[in-house]
């Protein structure tokens, strides 16, 4: 049971840390596009004014989530030695988490965003666990 609160834990710290992490080089690699995006978005969702959002920028951000939690699901099941539960309670964080962020910026994303973005939480996580074979026991070499 701790090995599966650890891979949970690992699990949404390693998603967080990479989604925090490429948003930060996609701000300096792309100051005029990404950056100027973010940090416009940044400023109307706190000083609420209209905004309108790049949707390229909103499927990077998909594919990122996908590639992330694909990976989050990998690490929680690498972790905690299993394949079943770990990934889908790390789904079910993540999904807890993405709701809470979601609401923040509700009104400035589209739906379709909110919806796939969430949609794709868990199963993506569920299916990086299955991704990791758990061996069972030693190969026979026959």
């Amino acid at each position: 049971m701790v090995r599966i609160v650890l891979g949970i834990v690992a699990g949404f710290i390693a998603w967080s840390v990479l989604w925090v992490g490429t948003d930060q080089v996609l701000r300096s690699a792309s100051p005029e596009w990404y950056g100027a995006h973010q940090y416009g978005m940044e400023a109307a969702v706190f000083n609420t004014e209209p905004f309108e959002v790049d949707t390229n920028i909103l499927l990077i951000s998909l594919f990122r989530s996908i590639i992330f939690s694909i990976a989050a699901g990998f690490l929680a099941a690498f972790i905690a030695g299993e394949n079943r539960r770990s990934p889908l309670w790390l789904g079910i964080l993540l999904l807890a988490f993405g709701l809470f962020v979601q609401a923040t910026v509700w009104n400035y994303i589209p739906l379709w965003y909110h919806l796939i973005f969430l949609a794709l939480l868990v199963p993506m996580t569920v299916l990086g666990g299955r991704l990791k074979t758990i061996n069972t026991g030693p190969v026979n070499a026959e």
